[in-house]
C-alpha cells in the first residue's frame, strides 16, 4: 500500500524526526533502492515535452551528461546527508535558488519535480525493496521534501500526503505526451547509464531500462514495448535480491554518493549556467535539480 496510515501520532514523529529519517533511510537502509529509483524520477520529469525541450535545446545535459549528474549528486547529496537546514544544506539551497532565478519556472512544474522525489522512491520500494518503507518512513520523505520546496520558495505545496500523491499522478496525465525532445534526452540519460557498466553488458542497459518503465513513460519517451521475457527476468532478478538482502547484516558504514565526489566548490560549472534565450527561459523545474544519486549497496 503506497499511502500511509496519517495517524496524528505518525505525522508529528515524522515531522519531528524527518531529517534522521531520510539520512538513514539513503545512506543506510536502501542506498541502492533509493538510487534506483531516483534514476527513474530522473526519466519520468522527461516525459514532459516542455522540461525535455529546454534540456535538449541547451545540449549542456546531451554533451555533458556525467558532469550534470556529478553537480546534482553534490548539491542534492549534501541535502541528504547534513539536512537541508545544516551549513551544507543551506549552501545547497541557495545555489539551486540563484540558479533558478535565472528561468521563468512555473511553480506547479517544481511541484511535480519535489513530488517525484517522493513518490518514486516508495513506488520501488514497494515493488522491489528488501522490505516496504513503514508509514514513518514515507512521511519522513514527504516532510523532509516539503521543506527543501519550502526554502526553495516552491508555493501551494499540498499540505498532506495524500493530496500531494494526488496532484503527481493528475500532473502526469495531464502533461505526458511524446515529443522528440523527450525521446533524445532520455536516450541521453540511458547512454550516461551504460557508461557506469563494462563494455560488454553495455548494450543489455537500455533493453534493461525500458522494461523497468511503466507504459505511460514508454510511450511518452517514444520507446518500442519490451519483451515479456526480459520484464519477467528483471522482475524475477530484482525479487531475488529482494529475498537475498533480507537475511545479510544491515550496513554499518554509510553510503553517500556524495562522499564518492570532490567537496563542492559552489563557483564550479553547475554555478555557471548558460544565460537562457528567449524561447527556453521557461518551464523547466529540472534544468539543475537532476537527481538520480547512484551509489552500489
Amino acid at each position: 500500500m503506497l499511502h500511509p496510515t496519517e495517524s496524528s501520532a505518525i505525522c508529528q514523529a515524522a515531522q519531528r524526526d524527518h531529517i534522521a529519517i531520510c539520512h538513514q533511510l539513503i545512506g543506510y537502509e536502501f542506498p541502492f533502492e533509493m538510487n534506483r529509483s531516483l534514476e527513474l524520477a530522473l526519466l519520468r520529469t522527461f516525459c514532459v515535452p516542455s522540461i525535455a525541450r529546454i534540456l535538449n535545446r541547451t545540449g549542456k545535459f546531451i554533451h555533458r551528461a556525467q558532469q550534470r549528474y556529478n553537480d546534482t549528486g553534490l548539491i542534492l547529496g549534501h541535502l541528504i546527508k547534513w539536512g537541508y537546514d545544516s551549513p551544507e544544506g543551506r549552501a545547497a539551497i541557495a545555489e539551486m535558488n540563484r540558479i533558478h532565478r535565472r528561468y521563468a519556472i512555473a511553480n506547479e512544474d517544481f511541484l511535480y519535480v519535489l513530488s517525484v522525489f517522493i513518490f518514486e522512491p516508495i513506488r520501488w520500494n514497494a515493488r522491489y525493496g528488501w522490505r516496504p518503507f513503514t508509514d514513518l518512513e514515507k512521511l519522513a520523505l514527504f516532510y523532509f521534501w516539503c521543506a527543501v520546496g519550502d526554502r526553495m520558495g516552491i508555493v501551494h505545496i499540498p499540505p498532506t500526503f495524500a493530496e500531494f500523491a494526488a496532484f503527481n499522478e493528475a500532473y502526469e496525465a495531464q502533461r505526458f505526451c511524446y515529443s522528440p525532445d523527450n525521446q533524445a534526452v532520455g536516450t541521453a540519460t540511458v547512454r550516461l547509464m551504460q557508461s557506469w557498466v563494462p563494455g560488454a553488458i553495455a548494450p543489455v542497459v537500455p533493453r534493461a531500462v525500458n522494461a523497468l518503465v511503466d507504459d505511460r513513460m514508454r510511450e511518452a519517451l517514444g520507446w518500442p514495448t519490451p519483451s515479456r521475457v526480459l520484464q519477467s527476468l528483471l522482475a524475477a532478478g530484482l525479487a531475488g535480491r529482494r529475498r537475498l538482502w533480507r537475511y545479510l547484516p544491515r550496513r554499518r558504514q554509510p553510503d553517500f554518493f556524495v562522499d564518492r565526489l570532490p567537496t563542492p566548490n559552489w563557483r564550479s560549472d553547475i554555478a555557471d549556467p548558460e544565460p537562457p534565450s528567449p524561447d527556453t527561459a521557461s518551464r523547466c523545474p529540472f534544468l539543475r535539480m537532476r537527481q538520480v544519486l547512484r551509489s552500489p549497496s
